[in-house]
């Protein structure tokens, strides 16, 4: 029996079976789900690739006679369906969120950002070779700008064009996720960050307070500080501090929502009240939107979730979420859009992502190129019509 073969073959079915049926239920298995399944369900080529390399392999050794050898071949060509599975839902993303901005901004909106330099093309080469090298170099970082006084936790990271960003360049703001418990702002979002630093943006990505440091709404006024600091230092590295975009993953989309429905509330801004924190747009990956460490709304005031403060004058907002999210559920989500499209005047887009699992913007994959991609049409749609108020500048 050629051992080595049976058990990478098991390995690669036992994490396929978790990235493609990714069973939400009991909270086990969607733990399960998450842990043994995220990489494959992202970066399914790889798993192909490893798996057609050791049944060659076998097969050229003459390792396949044995019945046990032959029940594991069809347990490998099982699993490559499977990954094929996972592959082309990745790929379908890409008519997904165009469907979602189609039916978020209108469908001529591409009218409207003819101007913009809209990515045509997939970086198909990094997606299926090198889906974890982020570093670009057109992109520089600039590590670990404080602002404000818990130290390490109070940093953040300024990434931009290399050889100078454009004066009066727009801004990302970026929180990482980890249930307010763990997470760094090196670890998400990157294809995201880079890709619009190469386009002229300025991007901040910055950590926060974690529990048990602090608890809520500890980390919200970290959040609202990044923005402060923006307004305030945002021109010395070429940003325009009146273009604001706030962005996160998980436990960090809960936070830019909050900050873009609580422009300059006292609550969220002890010690800086006059700063304003006002944003232009908000952009939620896989968020959790329930209540905080199960807080109802009237054990913690203010309210620990955005549904909280919802208002008419909340600025657009982009929505991306997967189906099989085993942390944050699509239900939620969904909850979380339908309310807010009831209460807000102004845009709302939201793309449900077929297959999709917690932390999808981890890698170069095809999915989540394709929703860099949707960010980058909603954020130059946003800029191209979007018109000031005092509630979103």
């Amino acid at each position: 029996m050629p051992m080595g073969y049976v058990v990478s073959t098991a390995i690669l079915a036992w994490c396929t079976f978790f990235a493609v049926v990714a069973p939400r239920r009991p909270r086990l298995l969607a733990s399960m789900s998450f842990w043994f399944g995220l990489i494959l369900n992202e970066v399914p080529f790889i798993g192909i690739y490893f798996l057609v390399a050791s049944t060659a392999l076998a097969a050229g050794q003459g390792d396949l006679e044995p019945t046990g050898a032959k029940v594991t071949a069809a347990v490998a060509a099982v699993t490559f369906v499977g990954l094929a599975v996972s592959a082309w839902r990745g790929v379908r993303s890409d008519r997904v969120v165009g469907q979602a901005l189609d039916q978020g901004l209108g469908t001529g909106w591409r009218e409207r950002v003819r101007g913009a330099a809209l990515r045509r093309h997939r970086p198909w080469a990094r997606i299926l070779l090198l889906p974890g090298m982020m570093r670009r170099r057109d992109v520089e970082r600039i590590p670990n700008i404080s602002y404000g006084d818990a130290g390490r936790r109070n940093l953040l990271d300024v990434y931009r064009r290399r050889g100078g960003t454009p004066h009066n360049a727009p801004v990302l703001v970026y929180f990482h996720g980890g249930s307010y418990s763990s997470g760094d702002k090196r670890r998400e979002a990157r294809p995201l960050l880079y890709r619009l630093a190469s386009q002229g943006w300025v991007c901040i990505s910055a950590n926060y307070r974690l529990r048990p440091q602090t608890t809520f709404p500890g980390h919200q006024i970290d959040a609202k500080k990044v923005v402060a600091w923006v307004r305030e230092h945002g021109a010395e590295y070429g940003a325009d501090p009146s273009r604001i975009f706030v962005a996160g993953s998980s436990a960090g989309s809960n936070m830019a929502a909050l900050c873009a429905l609580t422009p300059n509330d006292p609550a969220f801004q002890p010690g800086f009240e006059s700063a304003d924190t006002s944003v232009t747009a908000a952009i939620c990956l896989y968020g959790y939107y329930g209540h905080y460490f199960g807080e109802a709304p009237d054990e913690a005031p203010p309210p620990p979730q955005p549904q909280g403060y919802l208002r008419p004058g909340a600025p657009p907002f982009l929505v991306a979420h997967g189906t099989k999210d085993a942390l944050g559920t699509v239900e939620g989500a969904r909850h979380f859009v339908d309310r807010l499209r009831q209460v807000s005047q102004s845009t709302v887009v939201y793309a449900e992502l077929p297959g999709a699992q917690h932390s999808f913007d981890v890698f170069h994959s095809p999915r989540f190129e394709a929703v860099v991609d949707g960010v980058e049409a909603f954020a130059a749609w946003v800029l191209a019509t979007q018109q000031r108020t005092p509630d979103t500048v």
